[in-house]
């Protein structure tokens, strides 16, 4: 099968979906109703953003517009639903109880941690971000393995998912952990760490915007983690159907390259040529 037949079955597909959806029966809105029953009942779609989240959420102080890589692929979505995107204002640590308590029909953006897994539902991933390292200026490692000595010291915020990839392959390392991910950037850039991992869509717009913190460095051999949706737990498979079909038909194209690029080009300055060519998304 052709990739362009392959594109066009997976288009109609996606179509033969939206349309089983809104031909269902428009209830009253109803707390009890699964979300593909409530998206069909009122054509919207909710969805919540992170302010000050960017590349992946941005929000525009003076018209309060939002923008970034989540919100692009929102839209996206709500297009394909034929709904009406709503937007609602959350925070990291806020988005899976807004998901368990009904409040949004799904999250963009979360890294399906065990623990998330227990309470909510995730979608296939959107993309896999590659992780990196923001090192001091005079510290060059080419590979994760240099990291695991006691005369090195790894900043991370913690509980994140940066805590958890050192923590699980480090024994020789020093860990330092932080409340906040800004504090970690510190501890490098004042030299109490060697580097902070962060992923490569984070570790580029951080340097650009103060050089003298020290550089980005992919190791390898290339290690990421999958960036997905959140969605709450059902037994009605439909809405996490519908998903996973919507996100296969954009990763067969280079849908999702060209909206993490575009974002990350756009509200951060940071361009294909400041990620090392190994990293692609």
């Amino acid at each position: 099968m052709t990739t362009t037949h392959r594109r066009t079955l997976m288009m109609g597909s996606a179509t033969l979906l939206t349309a089983a959806l809104f031909s269902a029966p428009s209830w009253a809105q109803d707390s009890t109703l699964t979300t593909w029953d409530r998206i069909a009942s009122t054509k919207t779609l909710r969805i919540a953003a992170v302010a000050g989240g960017a590349p992946n959420y941005h929000k525009d102080l003076a018209t309060g517009a939002w923008s970034g890589i989540m919100i692009d692929l929102a839209n996206n979505l709500a297009t394909q639903l034929g709904a009406k995107l709503e937007i609602k204002q959350t925070t990291w640590g806020n988005a899976v109880l807004d998901l368990q308590t009904n409040k949004i029909d799904i999250f963009f953006g979360l890294n399906p941690t065990p623990q998330r897994q227990k309470v909510i539902t995730f979608s296939l991933p959107l993309y896999n971000n590659a992780f990196s390292l923001i090192a001091k200026k005079d510290f060059n490692p080419t590979t994760w393995d240099e990291l695991d000595k006691p005369e090195v010291t790894i900043a991370v915020d913690v509980g994140s998912s940066y805590d958890n990839l050192v923590t699980t392959m480090y024994t020789k390392a020093k860990i330092l952990r932080f409340e906040k991910s800004a504090d970690a950037t510190l501890a490098v850039q004042t030299g109490r760490a060697d580097v902070q991992p962060l992923v490569v869509t984070l570790a580029p717009g951080i340097i650009k915007k103060n050089p003298s913190i020290g550089h980005m460095v992919v190791p390898e051999p290339i290690m990421a983690t999958s960036t997905n949706a959140g969605m709450r737990q059902e037994a009605d498979p439909r809405w996490q159907n519908y998903v996973n079909a919507w996100i296969t038909e954009l990763r067969s194209t280079d849908a999702m390259n060209t909206i993490v690029m575009s974002n990350l080009d756009k509200l951060m300055d940071i361009k294909r040529s400041d990620i090392p060519a190994i990293v692609s998304f």
